[in-house]
Formats: structure tokens, sequence, C-alpha cells
């Protein structure tokens, strides 16, 4: 591992905050360093370019900070407090929000308590039918209202869908062997191809139902949150083409990744308890193709992990495990 940017080791003084916490604690993604404060959350771009995303200037970053605000505040609205400057001072250290140059921005968010997310939710237990019903009756009446433009009808289409899974292929080959069998590779590559082919007609109704819309794009478990209410955030800002999907897809990735938790009850009930909420008689038609492509995006994530210079080699073991499990359960619904 490498050693923290400096800018990042300044955050990790509470002094560098307008409301000093007793502690802070850093946690990371494979594009953000993410600062926990107690009350509140700092998410920092990484100045990367991962192909997908482009995060590599100061401009973008603030404008993709913004974009993020704006649309987490459709499922979390009470969660995104806005982007902060963090400016460096006279004495050399890095401050949110303070009077010296402008260095960076983050997003600041309030703290959601970890015991209340679903992923941990989940591996205690304590998710119950009612509870995965609402998730399903809250997101099917998003979907009934988020944006659906002839614009975005266009990523419903099969030229975007192709490009969506090509790319997939692409990106995972060098870690055939590693995350991914090379036997795993090659039977979801065809099975996607030959599905695709095989259901141009039903994709083509897709667009024309109005099933394409502006989603989330990032419906796991671990960005579900019961507070007072139910608060699904971090989704996708860096690429529109991620968040702009069929609503099937956006069912699948949830219900893929209750699968993931070993939960395959929970899974149904929340498929069962969407259809019914948003009378989508097809959704069932694509739901193992779709849990296939988000089973596998989550392993291909996971690998690009590992060639992150500032993750430790004691987080990549994990991170390594979590690939190879969500390849081999993408190979599953087949």
């Amino acid at each position: 591992m490498s050693q923290l940017p400096e800018l990042i080791q300044s955050l990790l003084q509470p002094e560098a905050y307008p409301e000093p916490p007793r502690t802070v604690e850093l946690l990371q993604t494979q594009m953000s360093f993410v600062l926990l404060t107690g009350e509140y959350v700092y998410k920092v771009k990484k100045p990367v370019n991962l192909g997908y995303l482009d995060y590599t200037t100061l401009a973008k970053r603030k404008f993709y900070c913004q974009r993020e605000v704006e649309l987490n505040r459709r499922l979390c609205p009470d969660t995104y407090l806005g982007v902060v400057p963090l400016t460096r001072e006279s004495t050399g250290a890095v401050c949110i929000n303070g009077r010296g140059s402008l260095v960076e921005y983050a997003v600041k968010m309030r703290y959601l308590p970890q015991e209340a997310m679903m992923d941990v939710l989940l591996d205690d237990n304590r998710v119950s039918p009612e509870m995965v019903a609402s998730v399903a009756e809250k997101l099917a009446n998003f979907h009934e209202t988020a944006e659906a433009t002839a614009e975005i009808s266009t990523f419903g289409d099969l030229a975007t869908i192709k490009q969506n899974t090509e790319e997939n292929f692409t990106q995972t080959e060098k870690y055939i062997g590693h995350t991914i069998a090379g036997e795993t590779y090659d039977r979801i590559k065809k099975y996607t191809t030959d599905f695709i082919e095989s259901n141009v007609p039903l994709f083509r109704k897709r667009i024309q139902d109005g099933r394409i819309r502006d989603c989330h794009g990032d419906l796991h478990a671990a960005h579900i949150c019961f507070t007072d209410d139910i608060c699904i955030y971090d989704c996708i800002e860096f690429n529109d083409r991620f968040r702009y999907c069929d609503v099937a897809s956006e069912v699948a990735f949830l219900a893929m990744d209750l699968d993931m938790h070993r939960k395959p009850d929970l899974s149904r009930i929340f498929v069962s308890a969407y259809i019914k909420s948003s009378r989508d008689s097809e959704l069932p038609e694509l739901l193992s193709y779709y849990k296939c492509y988000r089973a596998y995006v989550r392993g291909k994530v996971a690998s690009f992990q590992l060639d992150d210079q500032y993750i430790t080699d004691d987080e990549k073991k994990t991170i390594l495990s979590q690939a190879r499990q969500y390849f081999e359960l993408a190979v599953s619904y087949i």
C-alpha cells in the first residue's frame, strides 16, 4: 500500500473540520476517500480516470460532487447536505470550508448508522419480508416518477446493451485465472450473447413501454438504510449510461445481492412485491439475465480494486474472495 495523499492525511486530523470530531475514520472505494467524523461524512473523489469515469481535474470533481448531491436527493433527500470546498490555510494545513486557497471539493452528508444498513441487518438475520416489500414499493414509486425521455430510452436499445456487456468482458480479460476462471468467463459471455440475440423483440418492447428510466444504478444492500424512512443512497453520478437502464436491471441488482447474502426467499419476496406495485408482468423474463449481468459487474468492480495502490494487502485478500464469489454467482443464473 502506498502512502496516503497529503491532503487525505490532513483530513485525518480533527482540527480540519468546522465541527471538530473526537476521531476521524477513513474508508475507501476505488473512486473516493470517505471520512467519517461522527455526525457527518465527507466524500473526496480520487483524481482517477478508470475509463468509465473521469475525475482527473478539479472542475470535473466539483461537477460530479454536485451531480452526486442532486441525484441522491431523489431517494435520500435529508442526507445529502451539499458540496463543500477544501482549502489550504496559511499554516499549510488543509481544512473544510476554510479561508485559504481552494484545493479540492467534498460531498458532505449526514452520517447514516451502520447498524441500520441492509447488508448489516441481513448478516444478523434482522431483515423481514415486510422490510424488503417496503423497499420494493419505494423503488416502484421512484421508477414510476423517474425521468424517462426519448434520449434516456435510447439507452435500452441493443447497441447500448451490447456495449455494456462487451465492456464488461473486455475489462475483465486481464483477471481470467485470478478472479474468474476461463471456463466461467466463456460460459457467461456465450449466454449473454445468446440471450440478447434471442430476445430482440422483448428488449424493443421494453423501450416502447417506457421501462427505460433514470434509475439509481447501484442498488445493492449496502446502499439501503432503514432509518425513520428508507434511505437509498450512493447512486451512480459519474456515468449516465450506467444509470439510464431498464427498471428490470435495477430490480435484478438488489435481488441478486439478496441471493449473495444467502437470502433467496427475501429475493423472491422483493421481486414479487415490486411486480405487484409496478404491474411489470414482463420482468420475470429478464430477471435471470440481469441478475447474471449485475453479479458480473460486481465481480468486475471488485477485481478493479485489486489494482488500487491505496488499498492494503489484507483488504485485497477479502476483495479477491468477494470477486470470485460474484463471478460464481453470475454463472449460477445460467
